[in-house]
């Protein structure tokens, strides 16, 4: 089994950690209702997608 001759030091180690992070999640404006959603996903406020009603929201 590998194992590494030399210990690493906590910079290196860091400097590796350092790409790390959690980003946001972008939310872009729904065409039709102007209200935020994520891209790529049916609108929560009006159930439209690409155009066309996905999901009824008044059932």
């Amino acid at each position: 089994m590998a194992v590494p001759k030399k210990k690493h030091s906590k910079s290196r180690k860091n400097k590796r950690r350092s790409t790390w992070k959690l980003t946001a999640p972008q939310y872009v404006l729904c065409p039709r209702c102007h209200g935020d959603r994520m891209p790529h996903h049916v609108c929560p406020h009006c159930g439209y997608y690409d155009g066309r009603i996905v999901v009824d929201h008044e059932a």
